[in-house]
């Protein structure tokens, strides 16, 4: 237990550079308070009490804002960081060194029995709001950014953005530099990409139709100005003649 409980300390200053002391981090984490409370309530639920396991969970979710079915699989130096709104549904399995931040539901998308939760890999990073549904795999060291809705299996060091989530790069393309609120500038999502460049593409169009109106214009101008000359000149001609006549 202390082993474990060592361990918690150090994901926490590993990956929180706001942390400063052991005792601010047992103290003022309910992040770390929230998987505690849920390792006495899976070992309620393991032992078919059920209830009891529900009720500690219940008031885990009271204490801290983080729930987790006592049903749920969690390993080891995972770090939930803020942990207001986490939600962590029965099947879901959660693997060592993993990080999730606020906002982060591990949801199923079926009322049916059996595995219905997402299973998440070795050291997976769940950026804040992201929605991970149904009995999908994430592979290690894969990384949700923030607000992303994933439906679909994740590959291994892949990174995925948008609703719903796609993969932007993995290990084939290149790494990415990530940040866990969001995914950085550099890193486009591709359809946002096309649809930024469509928009240049119409407001060049737009300038140019803009252009050649202007250019139409001032030639008809030029035009009638044109036509209305000889008639004027023809005019000025037939004064004298009438007047002789």
């Amino acid at each position: 237990m202390l082993t474990r409980l060592r361990e918690d300390i150090r994901s926490v200053f590993d990956r929180d550079p706001a942390a400063r002391t052991a005792w601010e981090v047992l103290t003022c984490y309910p992040g770390m308070h929230a998987l505690w409370i849920h390792r006495i309530a899976k070992t309620l639920w393991d032992l078919r009490l059920r209830w009891a396991g529900r009720f500690v969970s219940h008031v885990g979710r009271f204490l801290t804002g983080i729930e987790i079915h006592p049903g749920a699989t969690v390993g080891r130096r995972v770090f939930i960081d803020h942990g207001m709104g986490v939600v962590i549904g029965q099947t879901a399995e959660i693997g060592d060194d993993c990080t999730l931040y606020h906002g982060v539901t591990l949801g199923g998308t079926s009322w049916n029995g059996g595995k219905r939760h997402p299973t998440l890999g070795k050291g997976v990073v769940i950026g804040a709001g992201a929605k991970i549904l149904g009995p999908i795999f994430v592979g290690d060291g894969a990384k949700i950014g923030s607000n992303a809705v994933v439906v679909r299996e994740v590959p291994a060091g892949a990174t995925v953005v948008g609703v719903p989530g796609r993969v932007v790069e993995g290990d084939a393309v290149g790494a990415v530099r990530f940040a866990a609120y969001a995914v950085v500038q550099d890193c486009d999502d591709p359809y946002a990409k096309a649809i930024r460049t469509l928009v240049e593409q119409s407001q060049e169009l737009d300038q140019t139709v803009h252009a050649l109106r202007a250019k139409l214009d001032r030639l008809e101008r030029q035009l009638d100005e044109r036509k209305k000359a000889p008639d004027e000149r023809a005019e000025g001609s037939d004064g004298p003649l009438r007047a002789v006549k």
